[in-house]
């Protein structure tokens, strides 16, 4: 399967809103962070926990690609995230890093 193809899958896990299949397609020790800064959700444990408190909140979260690259080690996704039917979507561009078939860290610009 193709890192755009795992990161693709990711999404979908989201938007279901499973964390657990969400973080199986995660190294260990991957984490979640805003574009080179802090990091917001580590480890696949505190990636799940974070998943499913923010699921907890926002029951109808959805995230559509718009677009997406795969560039070696990388994939970004152009998304457009709505939290609620009755809720503005806002844009984020999303940096998917990978170490083999597993994501290693997702940055999220915004």
């Amino acid at each position: 399967m193709s890192r755009l193809a795992i990161a693709e899958q990711m999404i979908a896990h989201y938007n279901v809103q499973d964390a657990d299949a969400y973080v199986a397609l995660m190294t260990d020790d991957a984490c979640e962070a805003g574009y080179r800064g802090t990091v917001v959700r580590e480890g696949k444990e505190g990636t799940r926990a974070g998943l499913k408190k923010m699921f907890a909140e926002f029951p109808e979260n959805r995230a559509e690609i718009v677009t997406a690259y795969e560039l070696g080690e990388y994939v970004v996704l152009h998304e457009r995230v709505s939290r609620s039917a009755t809720s503005d979507p806002f844009e984020v561009m999303s940096v998917y890093s990978f170490d083999g078939d597993k994501c290693s860290r997702v940055e999220f610009i915004r």
